[in-house]
């Protein structure tokens, strides 16, 4: 298993990744669509603070199927945002 601090470091690079690029979209965009790339920037801020919260409080017990889901989640959050940031352009 891969250290707390290696994944929290994984989940930051990815969502730096995604803010970066739904900022790249937004300066492209006129005003209306703004308002809906300034969301989905809310929402990968929201991720990012769910995700290393979760990462740095594990439960007791069943570590192994804890991880998984939290990665499971992860995987789905994201997949969720990039749908949001294709229906931009």
């Amino acid at each position: 298993m891969a250290s707390r601090k290696n994944l929290k470091k994984g989940i930051n690079y990815i969502v730096s990744e995604l803010f970066a690029e739904c900022v790249f979209i937004s300066l492209t965009l006129s005003e209306a669509d703004r308002k809906k790339a300034d969301k989905i920037l809310t929402d990968i801020l929201n991720l990012q603070d769910e995700f290393i919260s979760r990462v740095s409080h594990t439960e007791p017990g069943n570590v192994k199927g804890f991880y998984k889901k939290l990665r499971e989640d992860f995987n789905a959050k994201v997949g969720e945002i990039l749908e949001a940031m294709k229906g931009l352009k």
